[in-house]
């Protein structure tokens, strides 16, 4: 016999105690890149700086106006819409930070093998589409449904299952307007790129980025919980393998700084001058508005607090500035920011584990070495 396209998937596994980063963890990050950290300085992440997760190919579409969204299931009049059909609703502009649901699985300890991000698997962008709301008042989505389905058009296999990529909603969080999710067709004020969902993409503010299904095709109202891998396999909290687990949903509370100084190009270490020192960089959190902010420069022996920027009016949904003025010594130090939200969630300083790799938070420390004389005012 022949083989079967899932025949060809590996499952799930954790890294041995001395394994390093494999071949085919290596082959997902040279595809899926991250943010520079230096590009925490922007208000609005460069498209092309943004983080990007794609788990199986980018769809080739060289005709962005051929391309159709079926709206369909436990409807009264399924839609079929072209893109011009969608650009005539009322067009909504949303700024949001998206984070990866494994941001930080590298540093996991055991490490789950996938995709091996650090912590820059983040970025904040001004998403401009059709409130999902809009389409499912158009179609007469049946309020008794229970879910709604989005399928984008990247297929593959994993685990074993060949699929389209798909995820869920509740209907109650689909048809909301608080967050209000949109049927995106522009980044930054530009159609969407194709590494971020052209010509079509589902922007959910405030849940982590398997939610933001790309390349959007169709949506299915269900009068049944979805139960399709991404839903019930993957993206599950779990500790052991056996159990059915929690479902990932909504974006932990982090805060990350520019790294300061200058790096040692291998290992990234910064080097700063004695001195003033200002430790600026972003928050945010997809549970509630960050409400503070501290920094530690001794690994948490001591922590200060920082001051806040402004939440930009209508943003809430996007990430905060923040910075801390530091006097440098000489030596070597352990540099971190934690943030808090207005659910009084915190960041932790310890790894919170789980097989998946997925929602973990806790407080990145960078080493600086502060070398070298203090620079004359």
């Amino acid at each position: 016999m022949g083989q079967r396209p899932g025949d060809l998937s590996a499952p799930a596994r954790l890294a041995g105690p001395d394994e390093g980063i494999g071949a085919d963890e290596l082959a997902l990050a040279a595809r899926n890149h991250a943010l520079p950290l230096e590009a925490l300085r922007y208000d609005i992440t460069p498209p092309g700086l943004h983080y990007v997760l794609t788990h199986y190919d980018i769809p080739y579409v060289p005709h962005a106006g051929a391309w159709r969204l079926t709206v369909d299931g436990r409807v009264r009049s399924p839609l079929d819409l072209s893109l011009a059909d969608l650009l005539s609703f009322p067009q909504v502009t949303t700024r949001v930070t998206l984070e990866c649901a494994g941001n930080g699985r590298a540093l996991l300890t055991p490490r789950p093998v996938s995709q091996p991000w650090l912590v820059e698997a983040v970025g904040t962008a001004d998403w401009t589409g059709v409130p999902l709301r809009l389409l499912l008042a158009e179609a007469g989505a049946d309020p008794a449904a229970v879910d709604v389905v989005f399928t984008g058009a990247d297929h593959g296999v994993e685990r074993g299952v060949e699929q389209d990529y798909r995820r869920a909603l509740p209907l109650a969080a689909a048809d909301g307007d608080d967050p209000e999710v949109l049927v995106a067709t522009a980044m930054n004020g530009a159609p969407l790129p194709p590494q971020h969902g052209r010509p079509l993409r589902l922007i959910v503010p405030g849940w982590y980025g398997m939610a933001q299904v790309k390349w959007l095709r169709r949506v299915t109202v269900s009068d049944v919980p979805f139960t399709g891998f991404q839903q019930s396999v993957a993206y599950r909290i779990r500790r052991t393998a056996d159990e059915q687990g929690e479902p990932v949903t909504r974006i932990a509370p982090r805060a990350l700084f520019v790294p300061p100084g200058f790096p040692d190009f291998m290992s990234r270490t910064r080097v700063v001058r004695p001195g003033h020192v200002r430790l600026e960089g972003r928050a945010w959190s997809g549970q509630g508005p960050v409400t503070a902010v501290e920094v530690s420069t001794d690994r948490g022996a001591t922590w200060e607090p920082a001051l806040l920027g402004p939440v930009p009016h209508g943003h809430r949904w996007a990430w905060r500035a923040w910075h801390h003025d530091w006097t440098a010594r000489p030596g070597e130090h352990a540099v971190g920011a934690r943030a808090t939200d207005a659910t009084g969630r915190a960041q932790p300083l310890d790894q919170y584990w789980n097989r998946g790799g997925f929602g973990n938070n806790a407080v990145r420390w960078v080493r600086v070495v502060c070398a070298g004389v203090a620079e004359s005012p």
